[in-house]
């Protein structure tokens, strides 16, 4: 398989959707947190974006608030908090399993809060500096709504670090890849006792496959990734491929708010 996959078949961020189809056909995140955190752990792919996400921070002037959106067991509100001791981190996540979990991880942290609520019913207009989104928001409703809150929740100028899933998740090609990783540093019994122990998390990847098929989660490929945000009134910094090409990443700056469907300058 190619390291940079296509997005098969692009569901518009217009189309709403998923508010349309049964439950049933997400991912069942409760399910995914008991087992995620191997996923940073054991993935050097996902070690990579949150390798990435601390060295960016160390370019920026010092927040003092910032969100992350969608932050499930909380490994980049960590990183955040622990970076920066003096700022307020906040960690928005509406599945209890995952915030449950964030919660029990992240508890000696005095600087973190937590938000039991989905991006679009939080209640911070223009109040941060940074927000860090990654692999989230894909799986949520309406996705070009969804930036216009990103771009709320932001003040003017406000910097945003988000990483989304694009492309159609290979579960197969995924366990290879982990396989082999694995086996190279812990041998086969042991690299077979990890898998073992994260194949929840083969069960909700592939849920996820099944529903960006069927066009409940959003796909996109770059172009279409950073034409969205722009529209949504942000200025891209710099655009990446990560995660062996199945996800794209933003660095961007919140523009001022927009007045009748035009940014104002």
């Amino acid at each position: 398989m190619s390291s940079r996959p296509r997005a098969e078949k692009t569901a518009s961020p217009e189309t709403d959707v998923s508010e349309a189809i049964d439950q049933s056909q997400r991912a069942d995140w409760s399910a995914y947190a008991k087992a995620y955190d191997l996923l940073s752990q054991h993935n050097p792919e996902y070690l990579a974006i949150q390798q990435d996400f601390e060295k960016y921070l160390g370019t920026i002037e010092t927040p003092r608030r910032i969100y992350d959106i969608g932050g499930g067991t909380g490994n980049y509100t960590e990183i955040a908090a622990r970076v920066f001791p003096d700022s307020e981190v906040i960690l928005a996540e509406p599945d209890p399993g995952m915030i449950a979990a964030a919660r029990a991880k992240l508890a000696h942290y005095e600087n973190v809060r937590f938000e039991n609520t989905g991006l679009e019913h939080l209640e911070a207009d223009g109040m941060a500096d940074l927000i860090v989104c990654v692999h989230a928001l894909y799986a949520m409703p309406g996705q070009e709504q969804r930036l216009a809150d990103l771009h709320r929740v932001l003040r003017p100028g406000g910097l945003i670090y988000l990483v989304d899933l694009g492309r159609y998740m290979d579960v197969a090609d995924w366990r290879r890849y982990l396989f082999a990783s694995l086996r190279k540093e812990r041998g086969l019994i042991g690299a077979l006792k990890v898998i073992w122990d994260g194949r929840e998390i083969a069960k909700q990847n592939t849920a996820i496959f099944e529903a960006q098929k069927k066009g409940v989660y959003w796909t996109h490929s770059e172009e279409e990734f950073a034409s969205a945000a722009t529209a949504a009134g942000f200025e891209i910094l710099r655009q990446d491929t990560v995660y062996r090409g199945y996800s794209d990443l933003l660095v961007c700056r919140a523009k001022n708010n927009c007045i009748g469907g035009e940014i104002e300058q």
